[in-house]
């Protein structure tokens, strides 16, 4: 079958409009996703309890990070991710990427790296990397256990405030 100019002139502004729907979906849940008021649960709680738990001294702690997180578990040092992943997995019984507890750990991350998050995009785009930010604040040279820790606080502090108000 022959593409006349006619089918074109249908296809191409259909093909158009459903790249159009595609990308609004996908741009209203990312939005949704990474929006910091998002309803919390005792489980987003125990489950930033537990990432701090596992990451109990700075020799539980692997600073650098691939988000390949078997070898971690083999080794018992954990990355921020991989400590916030076994921790999810242990709560829910399976890993959710997106959940509460981890997108807090992630906005306490962009709070912490307000200024040095410029350089964290560089970096991540001059090896070939998508950026993550768990997996990159994490290998940051400057980064600290205490600082591991302090983003886990911090999202532990806000998560708990928001289960206390809406008792």
């Amino acid at each position: 079958m022959k593409m006349t100019r006619a089918r074109w002139f249908v296809l191409v502004p259909a093909v158009v409009v459903g790249v159009i729907i595609i990308i609004g979906g996908w741009i209203g849940q990312q939005r949704g996703v990474e929006s910091r008021e998002q309803p919390v649960t005792e489980a987003d709680l125990r489950i930033l309890q537990r990432a701090e738990a596992l990451l109990k001294d700075p020799a539980s702690w692997n600073r650098h990070d691939d988000r390949i997180c078997s070898d971690d578990e083999a080794t018992g040092k954990r990355s921020l991710f991989c400590a916030l992943q076994k921790a999810d997995t242990e709560v829910l019984g399976t890993y959710e990427h997106r959940n509460v507890a981890l997108q807090e750990v992630r906005f306490a991350v962009e709070d912490a790296t307000r200024d040095r998050r410029t350089a964290m995009m560089i970096d991540a785009l001059r090896h070939l990397k998508l950026p993550h930010r768990l997996m990159d604040f994490n290998n940051l040279p400057d980064t600290r256990f205490e600082d591991i820790h302090n983003v886990l606080r911090v999202a532990t502090t806000r998560v708990a405030a928001r289960l206390g108000a809406n008792r």
